[in-house]
């Protein structure tokens, strides 16, 4: 069983929450591809074995969001492992434009979150920063 599993489990039985078959598999989709996947793409591969229905996929999807064990990568409606403490705010994602891979990076994320406070008078509760260009294996 993979390390992400093992904390989802961990987790939910820390905090009283159900650790279901759906949600194990669907966490044990994302965390098995290097690239995003959106939901379709979770759906399609979770009901090769057997008849899953898009709400279940969808469910579970909103649960590990809210939870910070996936980030929603908005530009391509895609989701991908939080490779960070699950207890972050803000996502900043760098997204190779020839390959597809994504990854989570760590931005100072207090300094941003004070200088918005600061110069816009502004309470930042959540941000998503995507950052594209080319990886190293593509420039």
């Amino acid at each position: 069983m993979n390390k992400y599993i093992l904390e989802a489990e961990a987790f939910c039985e820390k905090n009283k929450h159900r650790f279901t078959q759906p949600r194990k598999e669907v966490l044990e989709v994302i965390t098995s591809h290097n690239t995003p996947l959106s939901a379709y793409d979770i759906l399609k591969i979770l009901s090769v074995e057997k008849e899953v229905k898009p709400p279940t996929v969808y469910r579970a999807i909103e649960f590990w969001l809210k939870h910070g064990f996936i980030h929603r990568v908005e530009s391509i409606n895609a989701y991908i492992v939080c490779d960070l403490s699950h207890r972050h705010q803000g996502t900043q994602i760098i997204i190779c434009d020839s390959c597809g891979m994504t990854k989570e990076i760590c931005l100072n994320d207090f300094e941003i979150k004070k200088r918005i406070n600061t110069t816009e008078n502004f309470k930042v509760t959540d941000w998503n920063i995507e950052i594209r260009g080319l990886c190293k294996n593509c420039a």
